[in-house]
Protein backbone atom coordinates (compact mmCIF):
# COMPACT_ATOMS: atom_id res chain seq x y z
CA UNK A 1 0.00 0.00 0.00
CA UNK A 2 2.72 2.42 0.86
CA UNK A 3 4.72 1.50 -2.33
CA UNK A 4 1.33 2.32 -4.21
CA UNK A 5 0.54 5.58 -2.70
CA UNK A 6 4.24 6.57 -3.73
CA UNK A 7 3.99 5.93 -7.19
CA UNK A 8 0.25 7.31 -7.51
CA UNK A 9 1.61 10.40 -6.02
CA UNK A 10 4.70 10.62 -9.06
CA UNK A 11 1.75 9.75 -11.33
CA UNK A 12 1.66 6.53 -12.36
CA UNK A 13 -1.33 5.64 -14.34
CA UNK A 14 -1.67 1.82 -13.35
CA UNK A 15 -0.59 -0.19 -10.73
CA UNK A 16 0.07 -3.78 -11.00
CA UNK A 17 -0.34 -6.19 -8.65
CA UNK A 18 1.18 -9.71 -9.29
CA UNK A 19 0.86 -12.25 -6.95
CA UNK A 20 2.94 -15.15 -5.87
CA UNK A 21 1.19 -17.82 -7.54
CA UNK A 22 1.90 -16.76 -10.86
CA UNK A 23 3.45 -19.50 -13.13
CA UNK A 24 6.63 -19.41 -14.11
CA UNK A 25 8.78 -21.71 -16.55
CA UNK A 26 12.49 -20.56 -15.40
CA UNK A 27 12.34 -19.73 -12.30
CA UNK A 28 14.14 -21.95 -9.18
CA UNK A 29 11.58 -24.06 -7.28
CA UNK A 30 12.45 -22.14 -4.51
CA UNK A 31 11.35 -18.89 -6.38
CA UNK A 32 7.73 -20.39 -7.17
CA UNK A 33 7.26 -22.41 -3.65
CA UNK A 34 8.50 -19.96 -0.92
CA UNK A 35 8.67 -16.24 -2.44
CA UNK A 36 6.15 -13.93 -2.39
CA UNK A 37 2.42 -12.91 -0.91
CA UNK A 38 -0.99 -13.62 -2.49
CA UNK A 39 -2.63 -11.24 -4.72
CA UNK A 40 -5.51 -10.73 -2.12
CA UNK A 41 -3.53 -9.06 0.35
CA UNK A 42 -1.38 -6.98 -1.41
CA UNK A 43 -4.60 -5.76 -3.77
CA UNK A 44 -6.59 -4.99 -0.59
CA UNK A 45 -3.95 -3.01 1.55
CA UNK A 46 -3.29 -0.88 -2.09
CA UNK A 47 -6.90 -0.13 -3.03
CA UNK A 48 -7.59 0.74 0.96
CA UNK A 49 -4.14 2.53 1.68
CA UNK A 50 -4.79 4.44 -1.96
CA UNK A 51 -8.79 5.59 -0.97
CA UNK A 52 -7.45 6.15 2.70
CA UNK A 53 -5.25 8.89 0.82
CA UNK A 54 -7.54 10.07 -1.71
CA UNK A 55 -5.49 8.83 -4.15
CA UNK A 56 -7.54 5.72 -5.28
CA UNK A 57 -9.30 8.07 -8.22
CA UNK A 58 -6.11 8.73 -10.10
CA UNK A 59 -5.23 5.36 -10.91
CA UNK A 60 -6.10 2.23 -12.22
CA UNK A 61 -4.80 -1.14 -10.27
CA UNK A 62 -4.68 -4.10 -12.19
CA UNK A 63 -3.91 -7.48 -10.71
CA UNK A 64 -2.18 -10.84 -11.85
CA UNK A 65 -1.49 -14.07 -10.50
CA UNK A 66 -2.98 -17.09 -11.53
CA UNK A 67 -6.06 -16.03 -12.47
CA UNK A 68 -8.23 -18.49 -13.60
CA UNK A 69 -11.96 -18.53 -13.37
CA UNK A 70 -14.86 -15.61 -13.55
CA UNK A 71 -14.71 -16.30 -9.80
CA UNK A 72 -11.45 -15.13 -8.90
CA UNK A 73 -11.77 -11.89 -11.42
CA UNK A 74 -15.32 -11.34 -9.01
CA UNK A 75 -12.73 -11.47 -5.88
CA UNK A 76 -10.88 -9.32 -7.23
CA UNK A 77 -13.07 -6.73 -8.25
CA UNK A 78 -14.54 -6.76 -5.34
CA UNK A 79 -10.97 -6.14 -3.36
CA UNK A 80 -10.48 -3.07 -5.73
CA UNK A 81 -9.40 -4.35 -8.90
CA UNK A 82 -10.38 -2.54 -12.37
CA UNK A 83 -8.05 -4.32 -14.66
CA UNK A 84 -6.48 -8.06 -14.88
CA UNK A 85 -3.67 -9.92 -16.89
CA UNK A 86 -3.20 -13.55 -17.55
CA UNK A 87 -0.03 -15.61 -18.04
CA UNK A 88 -0.60 -19.55 -17.41
CA UNK A 89 -4.02 -19.34 -18.48
CA UNK A 90 -3.32 -17.93 -22.20
CA UNK A 91 0.04 -20.21 -22.31
CA UNK A 92 -2.08 -23.50 -21.49
CA UNK A 93 -4.65 -21.93 -23.97
CA UNK A 94 -1.73 -21.84 -27.23
CA UNK A 95 -0.45 -25.20 -25.97
CA UNK A 96 1.88 -25.27 -23.11
CA UNK A 97 2.00 -28.27 -21.78
CA UNK A 98 3.78 -27.11 -17.68
CA UNK A 99 7.25 -28.69 -18.52
CA UNK A 100 8.97 -25.49 -16.84
CA UNK A 101 11.84 -25.67 -19.21
CA UNK A 102 11.84 -22.07 -20.68
CA UNK A 103 14.82 -21.02 -20.01
CA UNK A 104 16.58 -24.29 -21.54
CA UNK A 105 15.44 -24.03 -25.05
CA UNK A 106 13.98 -27.00 -24.94
CA UNK A 107 10.16 -26.49 -25.04
CA UNK A 108 8.46 -29.42 -26.54
CA UNK A 109 5.67 -27.46 -27.85
CA UNK A 110 7.77 -24.69 -29.22
CA UNK A 111 6.34 -21.74 -27.46
CA UNK A 112 9.88 -20.61 -25.33
CA UNK A 113 12.84 -21.99 -27.75
CA UNK A 114 14.28 -20.04 -30.59
CA UNK A 115 15.29 -24.03 -31.95
CA UNK A 116 13.47 -23.65 -35.75
CA UNK A 117 12.27 -27.79 -35.56
CA UNK A 118 11.23 -27.08 -32.00
CA UNK A 119 9.21 -23.96 -33.16
CA UNK A 120 7.90 -26.44 -35.87
CA UNK A 121 5.77 -28.22 -33.06
CA UNK A 122 3.86 -25.05 -32.50
CA UNK A 123 0.21 -25.86 -32.37
CA UNK A 124 -1.00 -22.75 -31.20
CA UNK A 125 -3.68 -20.36 -32.84
CA UNK A 126 -5.49 -16.93 -32.26
CA UNK A 127 -8.94 -17.95 -32.14
CA UNK A 128 -7.78 -20.63 -28.76
CA UNK A 129 -7.46 -17.31 -26.97
CA UNK A 130 -10.24 -15.58 -28.06
CA UNK A 131 -12.08 -18.16 -27.29
CA UNK A 132 -11.13 -18.94 -23.96
CA UNK A 133 -11.58 -14.78 -23.38
CA UNK A 134 -15.44 -14.85 -23.99
CA UNK A 135 -16.16 -18.03 -21.92
CA UNK A 136 -14.02 -16.49 -18.89
CA UNK A 137 -16.21 -13.20 -19.14
CA UNK A 138 -19.39 -14.89 -20.00
CA UNK A 139 -18.43 -16.96 -16.17
CA UNK A 140 -17.85 -13.30 -15.28
CA UNK A 141 -20.91 -11.87 -15.85
CA UNK A 142 -22.96 -14.92 -14.38
CA UNK A 143 -20.86 -14.32 -10.77
CA UNK A 144 -21.51 -10.42 -11.65
CA UNK A 145 -25.35 -11.10 -12.13
CA UNK A 146 -25.64 -13.52 -9.19
CA UNK A 147 -24.37 -10.30 -6.78
CA UNK A 148 -26.53 -7.75 -8.44
CA UNK A 149 -24.70 -5.66 -11.09
CA UNK A 150 -24.75 -4.95 -14.29
CA UNK A 151 -20.84 -3.55 -14.68
CA UNK A 152 -17.28 -3.96 -13.26
CA UNK A 153 -17.20 0.10 -12.29
CA UNK A 154 -20.39 -0.49 -9.92
CA UNK A 155 -18.89 -3.98 -8.04
CA UNK A 156 -15.38 -2.35 -7.81
CA UNK A 157 -14.21 -2.25 -3.87
CA UNK A 158 -17.33 -3.77 -2.55
CA UNK A 159 -15.39 -6.27 -0.63
CA UNK A 160 -18.97 -6.80 2.00
CA UNK A 161 -19.71 -9.71 -0.39
CA UNK A 162 -16.61 -11.21 1.05
CA UNK A 163 -16.04 -13.55 3.67
CA UNK A 164 -13.15 -16.38 4.73
CA UNK A 165 -13.68 -19.35 4.26
CA UNK A 166 -12.66 -21.49 7.81
CA UNK A 167 -9.82 -23.95 7.65
CA UNK A 168 -9.86 -26.00 10.69
CA UNK A 169 -6.38 -26.91 11.10
CA UNK A 170 -2.55 -25.26 11.59
CA UNK A 171 -1.98 -22.02 11.74
CA UNK A 172 -4.56 -20.97 8.75
CA UNK A 173 -7.20 -21.19 11.66
CA UNK A 174 -5.23 -18.41 13.28
CA UNK A 175 -5.51 -16.19 10.93
CA UNK A 176 -7.53 -12.93 10.86
CA UNK A 177 -9.34 -11.36 7.73
CA UNK A 178 -11.09 -8.49 9.49
CA UNK A 179 -8.53 -5.64 8.01
CA UNK A 180 -8.79 -7.33 4.27
CA UNK A 181 -12.56 -7.60 3.84
CA UNK A 182 -16.06 -6.93 4.78
CA UNK A 183 -15.63 -3.21 3.28
CA UNK A 184 -17.69 -0.98 1.19
CA UNK A 185 -14.67 1.26 0.04
CA UNK A 186 -15.71 2.24 -3.77
CA UNK A 187 -14.11 4.94 -6.01
CA UNK A 188 -14.69 8.20 -5.20
CA UNK A 189 -15.11 10.60 -8.16
CA UNK A 190 -11.87 12.78 -9.35
CA UNK A 191 -10.82 15.51 -7.17
CA UNK A 192 -8.29 18.25 -6.80
CA UNK A 193 -5.13 16.65 -6.54
CA UNK A 194 -4.25 17.40 -2.78
CA UNK A 195 -0.16 16.08 -3.35
CA UNK A 196 0.26 19.19 -5.93
CA UNK A 197 4.28 20.14 -6.05
CA UNK A 198 4.99 23.59 -4.71
CA UNK A 199 5.86 24.51 -8.83
CA UNK A 200 3.62 23.29 -11.84
CA UNK A 201 5.91 21.17 -12.68
CA UNK A 202 3.73 20.53 -16.57
CA UNK A 203 4.16 24.53 -17.29
CA UNK A 204 8.15 24.00 -16.36
CA UNK A 205 7.81 21.34 -18.85
CA UNK A 206 6.31 23.25 -21.89
CA UNK A 207 8.67 26.22 -21.19
CA UNK A 208 11.61 23.81 -21.68
CA UNK A 209 9.75 22.31 -24.87
CA UNK A 210 9.01 25.62 -25.92
CA UNK A 211 13.09 26.51 -25.68
CA UNK A 212 13.79 23.29 -27.75
CA UNK A 213 11.73 23.96 -30.48
CA UNK A 214 13.24 26.93 -30.89
CA UNK A 215 16.95 25.56 -30.83
CA UNK A 216 17.87 27.41 -27.42
CA UNK A 217 20.06 26.16 -24.86
CA UNK A 218 18.54 26.62 -21.71
CA UNK A 219 19.59 26.30 -18.01
CA UNK A 220 17.44 26.09 -15.54
CA UNK A 221 17.79 26.53 -12.48
CA UNK A 222 15.72 25.27 -9.45
CA UNK A 223 15.00 23.72 -5.46
CA UNK A 224 13.53 20.30 -5.58
CA UNK A 225 11.97 18.21 -2.55
CA UNK A 226 11.56 14.52 -1.87
CA UNK A 227 7.81 14.98 -2.71
CA UNK A 228 8.85 15.69 -5.99
CA UNK A 229 9.28 12.39 -8.10
CA UNK A 230 9.92 11.25 -11.23
CA UNK A 231 11.38 14.67 -12.27
CA UNK A 232 12.95 15.11 -15.94
CA UNK A 233 10.82 11.82 -16.85
CA UNK A 234 8.13 13.61 -18.50
CA UNK A 235 10.19 16.23 -20.41
CA UNK A 236 12.23 13.39 -21.33
CA UNK A 237 9.64 11.20 -22.75
CA UNK A 238 8.06 14.12 -24.71
CA UNK A 239 12.21 14.02 -26.29
CA UNK A 240 11.85 11.04 -27.58
CA UNK A 241 8.82 11.90 -29.27
CA UNK A 242 9.73 14.95 -30.91
CA UNK A 243 13.45 14.43 -31.74
CA UNK A 244 13.83 10.75 -31.12
CA UNK A 245 17.10 9.09 -29.25
CA UNK A 246 19.34 11.53 -30.68
CA UNK A 247 17.63 14.02 -32.39
CA UNK A 248 19.08 16.65 -29.99
CA UNK A 249 22.97 17.57 -28.96
CA UNK A 250 23.97 16.65 -25.88
CA UNK A 251 23.15 18.92 -22.88
CA UNK A 252 20.93 20.90 -24.94
CA UNK A 253 18.39 21.50 -22.33
CA UNK A 254 20.05 21.44 -18.51
CA UNK A 255 18.78 21.09 -15.43
CA UNK A 256 20.32 22.38 -12.17
CA UNK A 257 18.36 21.60 -8.90
CA UNK A 258 19.59 22.02 -5.16
CA UNK A 259 17.89 19.81 -2.04
CA UNK A 260 16.58 16.26 -1.24
CA UNK A 261 14.81 14.68 -4.41
CA UNK A 262 12.19 12.18 -4.37
CA UNK A 263 11.69 8.27 -5.84
CA UNK A 264 12.96 7.88 -9.60
CA UNK A 265 15.03 11.37 -10.01
CA UNK A 266 16.03 11.55 -13.82
CA UNK A 267 14.03 8.16 -14.83
CA UNK A 268 14.23 7.65 -18.32
CA UNK A 269 16.11 10.95 -19.92
CA UNK A 270 16.69 10.82 -23.29
CA UNK A 271 19.70 13.03 -25.28
CA UNK A 272 19.95 16.22 -25.22
CA UNK A 273 18.52 16.56 -21.46
CA UNK A 274 20.89 17.02 -18.92
CA UNK A 275 20.15 17.24 -15.03
CA UNK A 276 22.25 17.43 -12.11
CA UNK A 277 21.36 17.58 -8.59
CA UNK A 278 23.50 19.01 -5.45
CA UNK A 279 21.59 17.37 -2.55
CA UNK A 280 21.09 13.19 -2.10
CA UNK A 281 18.16 11.67 -3.64
CA UNK A 282 16.00 8.37 -3.10
CA UNK A 283 15.42 5.23 -4.90
CA UNK A 284 15.23 4.57 -8.65
CA UNK A 285 17.89 7.20 -9.42
CA UNK A 286 18.21 7.26 -13.24
CA UNK A 287 16.29 4.24 -13.63
CA UNK A 288 15.92 3.22 -17.76
CA UNK A 289 18.06 6.02 -18.78
CA UNK A 290 17.99 6.68 -22.38
CA UNK A 291 21.18 8.66 -23.53
CA UNK A 292 20.57 11.53 -20.85
CA UNK A 293 23.13 13.05 -18.70
CA UNK A 294 22.91 12.85 -14.75
CA UNK A 295 25.00 13.96 -11.69
CA UNK A 296 24.31 13.92 -8.41
CA UNK A 297 26.53 15.90 -6.56
CA UNK A 298 27.54 16.10 -2.64
CA UNK A 299 27.29 20.00 -1.13
CA UNK A 300 30.74 20.67 -0.53
CA UNK A 301 30.20 21.02 3.25
CA UNK A 302 29.01 17.37 3.22
CA UNK A 303 31.87 15.38 0.73
CA UNK A 304 33.38 13.49 3.29
CA UNK A 305 29.83 11.86 4.52
CA UNK A 306 29.01 10.67 1.28
CA UNK A 307 31.93 8.71 0.87
CA UNK A 308 30.86 6.24 3.45
CA UNK A 309 26.64 6.80 3.26
CA UNK A 310 24.54 6.77 0.12
CA UNK A 311 24.06 9.51 -2.02
CA UNK A 312 21.49 8.08 -3.64
CA UNK A 313 18.89 5.12 -2.72
CA UNK A 314 18.56 1.58 -4.06
CA UNK A 315 18.16 0.72 -7.44
CA UNK A 316 19.94 3.91 -9.25
CA UNK A 317 20.45 3.33 -12.96
CA UNK A 318 18.10 0.17 -13.22
CA UNK A 319 17.40 -1.21 -16.87
CA UNK A 320 19.44 1.95 -18.46
CA UNK A 321 20.33 1.47 -22.31
CA UNK A 322 22.40 5.07 -22.75
CA UNK A 323 23.56 8.25 -21.24
CA UNK A 324 25.94 9.13 -18.40
CA UNK A 325 25.60 8.97 -14.54
CA UNK A 326 27.79 10.12 -12.11
CA UNK A 327 27.31 9.73 -8.50
CA UNK A 328 29.57 11.80 -6.19
CA UNK A 329 28.88 9.76 -3.50
CA UNK A 330 27.94 5.97 -2.82
CA UNK A 331 24.72 3.88 -4.24
CA UNK A 332 22.22 1.42 -1.86
CA UNK A 333 21.74 -1.69 -2.91
CA UNK A 334 20.80 -3.25 -6.98
CA UNK A 335 23.08 -0.74 -8.64
CA UNK A 336 22.99 -0.61 -12.04
CA UNK A 337 20.88 -4.27 -12.61
CA UNK A 338 20.19 -4.68 -16.35
CA UNK A 339 22.14 -2.11 -17.85
CA UNK A 340 22.70 -2.85 -21.02
CA UNK A 341 23.92 0.99 -22.29
CA UNK A 342 24.63 3.51 -19.74
CA UNK A 343 28.42 4.44 -18.84
CA UNK A 344 28.01 4.52 -14.58
CA UNK A 345 30.73 6.58 -12.09
CA UNK A 346 29.86 6.30 -8.55
CA UNK A 347 32.02 5.74 -5.22
CA UNK A 348 30.73 2.42 -3.76
CA UNK A 349 27.46 0.23 -4.12
CA UNK A 350 25.68 -1.97 -1.66
CA UNK A 351 24.64 -5.82 -2.31
CA UNK A 352 23.86 -7.01 -5.93
CA UNK A 353 25.47 -4.36 -8.20
CA UNK A 354 25.43 -5.00 -12.12
CA UNK A 355 23.41 -7.96 -11.64
CA UNK A 356 22.08 -9.05 -15.00
CA UNK A 357 24.18 -5.95 -16.59
CA UNK A 358 24.61 -6.78 -20.27
CA UNK A 359 26.02 -3.87 -21.56
CA UNK A 360 27.78 -0.27 -20.47
CA UNK A 361 29.90 0.33 -18.20
CA UNK A 362 30.16 0.53 -14.92
CA UNK A 363 32.90 2.26 -12.62
CA UNK A 364 33.15 1.44 -8.68
CA UNK A 365 35.10 3.69 -6.82
CA UNK A 366 34.61 2.07 -3.11
CA UNK A 367 33.79 -0.99 -1.67
CA UNK A 368 30.77 -3.35 -3.24
CA UNK A 369 28.45 -5.31 -1.22
CA UNK A 370 27.78 -9.26 -2.19
CA UNK A 371 26.70 -10.98 -4.98
CA UNK A 372 28.45 -8.14 -6.79
CA UNK A 373 28.07 -9.26 -11.36
CA UNK A 374 25.59 -12.55 -10.30
CA UNK A 375 24.01 -12.91 -13.85
CA UNK A 376 26.35 -9.81 -15.47
CA UNK A 377 26.51 -11.49 -19.43
CA UNK A 378 28.38 -8.33 -20.83
CA UNK A 379 29.46 -5.09 -19.93
CA UNK A 380 32.40 -4.06 -18.38
CA UNK A 381 32.78 -3.28 -14.70
CA UNK A 382 35.57 -1.19 -13.11
CA UNK A 383 35.94 -1.73 -9.39
CA UNK A 384 38.73 0.24 -6.86
CA UNK A 385 39.15 -2.54 -5.05
CA UNK A 386 41.58 -0.91 -2.22
CA UNK A 387 40.96 -3.11 0.37
CA UNK A 388 41.69 -6.04 -1.73
CA UNK A 389 39.13 -8.25 -1.08
CA UNK A 390 36.49 -7.52 -4.39
CA UNK A 391 36.41 -11.41 -5.24
CA UNK A 392 35.19 -13.38 -2.08
CA UNK A 393 32.23 -10.40 -2.68
CA UNK A 394 32.09 -11.18 -6.94
CA UNK A 395 29.78 -13.69 -8.19
CA UNK A 396 32.67 -15.05 -10.74
CA UNK A 397 29.71 -17.73 -12.32
CA UNK A 398 29.69 -15.53 -15.29
CA UNK A 399 32.20 -13.16 -15.34
CA UNK A 400 36.15 -12.93 -15.44
CA UNK A 401 38.46 -10.59 -13.03
CA UNK A 402 41.44 -9.09 -14.30
CA UNK A 403 43.72 -6.12 -12.66
CA UNK A 404 43.73 -3.51 -14.87
CA UNK A 405 47.25 -3.76 -16.05
CA UNK A 406 45.78 -6.96 -17.70
CA UNK A 407 43.00 -6.28 -19.41
CA UNK A 408 44.84 -3.53 -21.54
CA UNK A 409 42.80 -0.62 -22.91
CA UNK A 410 41.64 1.50 -20.22
CA UNK A 411 40.86 4.70 -22.42
CA UNK A 412 37.33 4.65 -21.58
CA UNK A 413 38.03 4.61 -17.76
CA UNK A 414 40.54 7.28 -18.29
CA UNK A 415 37.88 9.08 -19.71
CA UNK A 416 34.85 8.41 -17.27
CA UNK A 417 37.01 9.62 -14.76
CA UNK A 418 38.24 13.02 -16.55
CA UNK A 419 34.74 13.73 -16.82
Amino acid sequence: GTIAAGVVKAGANTVVISGYDGGTGAAPRNSTRDCGLPWEMGLADAHQTLALNKLRQRTTLEVDGKLLTGRDIAVAIMLGAEEFSFGTLTMVAIGCVMMRKCNLNTCPVGIATQNPELRKLYAGRPENVIHMMQFLAEDLREQMAALGYRTVDQMVGHGEHLKPRYVPFGKAKTLNYDRMLGKTIPIERKKANPFKPKYDWPDLDRFAETSLKNQNTTTIDLPINNVDRAVGTRLGGWIAAHFGNDGLKPGQLAFNYHGTAGQSFGAFITQGLSIKLVGEANDYVGKGLSGGRLIVAAPPQARELYTHSPIVGNVACFGATGGEAYFNGRAGERFCVRNSGANVVVEGVGNNGCEYMTGGVAVILGRTGRNFAAGMTGGIAYVYDWTNDFAKHCSQDLVDLYHLDEAGDDSILIELLKK
